[in-house]
């Protein structure tokens, strides 16, 4: 199965990744391994995300910069407000990067 790796730069990809740099450097570690379970992370996720979110949310905002490249769209939205049911959350600034899931079956 393919897999992006886009979630190695969000919170908890960036904290798995500084941990696994730090086991590398003690020793504890091959980087062979580390490698191993950042794969795993990147396959987990992308199952996890599939299977078990199932919430929609409403985004309005003022669309700043978008573009297309290499099948990824991103998109920044300033002033953003985000709904979820009977909830609503402002955002000043959001960074949105979206992948054809399409792309994972070639």
């Amino acid at each position: 199965m393919a897999t992006f790796e886009l979630y190695r730069r969000s919170t908890i990809g960036m904290c798995l990744t500084e941990t696994l740099d730090e086991m590398v450097s003690n020793g504890v570690l091959t980087p062979e391994l580390a490698i191993q379970v950042l794969v795993q992370f990147d396959k987990s996720m992308t199952e996890a995300l599939d299977s078990q979110v199932k919430s929609k949310v409403t985004i309005k905002g003022h669309l700043h910069t978008y573009r297309f490249c290499d099948n990824v769209w991103t998109f920044i939205v300033q002033d953003a407000i985000f709904k979820y049911d009977e909830t609503q959350e402002n955002v000043g600034q959001v960074k949105i990067v979206a992948c054809d899931s399409k792309l994972l079956t070639q």
